[in-house]
This record gives C-alpha cells, structure tokens and sequence, in this order.
C-alpha cells in the first residue's frame, strides 16, 4: 500500500519544517535568556536573590528546554520525511548533517539534567557549551534552510 500526496499538499509539507524551526530558533533564545537568569540567580545575594528567585527561572528554563527537545528531534526528523516524500531520497549535505548534529546535542544537553540537579558543576558547565555550540548551528541551520526555501520557491 502507498500513500500517494497530491502536488499541492507536497508542495505546502516543504515549509512546515522551516517554520517550525524558526519557532524554534526563537524558543531557543528565549532558553538561552532563562538559562542565564537561572546562573544569575545561583550566583546573587541577599534581597537579589530572592527577587531572581520569584522569577522561577530554573523551572521555565527545564520546562522549555524539554519542549525544545521534543520539538526539535520531531522537526528533523519531519524535515528528513518531507524530502524523502517529495524527492524519493535525502539530500546529504551540510544542512542535513548538521541538522543530525544538533539533534545529538540537544539530547546530550538534556542527558546532562539529572545531574545538573544533583550539583555537578562539569555538567552545568557542558551544558552550557553544548547549547551554545547548538544555538550557533541552528543559526547557521536557518540561513542555510532560508536558501533551500528560495531554491523550492524558484523551481515552483
């Protein structure tokens, strides 16, 4: 049995995983000002403290760094079924693995969580690299994605 799409619904299924990624991108900045307000608040004092504290950083960050795993594995590996959909095959190239490389990192990340909570300072402080290595290639990921957009646009 095969599933056969119209034309249309393929044409529209190539700019689901761009825009969500996009969403994402954005999400993912938004962890990145909680993470950081989360250091801040482990490392003020006094009456700072417990305003910082009131923000509940710490809780907002894992909440949104949870659905940014979930989102962003479902996004490639939605990106990678729309093109074997549309294509018959995957194009590997930069786009591709680096997009697989983030997918690693963020789980990786997230691994690090349990013993982040138990006060392991290595972990905190991979944690924070790998994020900032993951935010640098989805960056890198949207432009380049932004290229492949125009190049469906064109051949439209």
């Amino acid at each position: 049995m095969s599933l056969e799409l119209s034309p249309e619904v393929k044409y529209w299924l190539n700019f689901f995983h761009p825009l969500t990624m996009w969403g994402l991108l954005a999400l993912s900045l938004y962890a990145a000002y909680l993470g950081l307000q989360v250091q801040r608040t482990r490392g003020a004092q006094g009456e700072e403290k417990k305003e910082l504290i009131k923000g509940r950083y710490n809780v907002k960050h894992y909440q949104i760094g949870s659905v940014l795993l979930a989102l962003m594995v479902t996004g490639a590996i939605g990106g990678m079924a729309v093109t074997y959909i549309n294509n018959g095959k995957l194009f590997v190239g930069p786009h591709l693995l680096a997009g697989l490389g983030m997918t690693s990192l963020i789980a990786f990340s997230a691994a690090l969580s349990p013993f982040m909570q138990k006060g392991a300072n290595w972990a905190r402080a991979t944690h924070i690299l790998v994020n900032f290595v993951v935010l640098g290639l989805f960056t890198w990921q949207a432009i380049t994605g932004v290229q492949i957009v125009q190049r469906i646009l064109t051949n439209a």
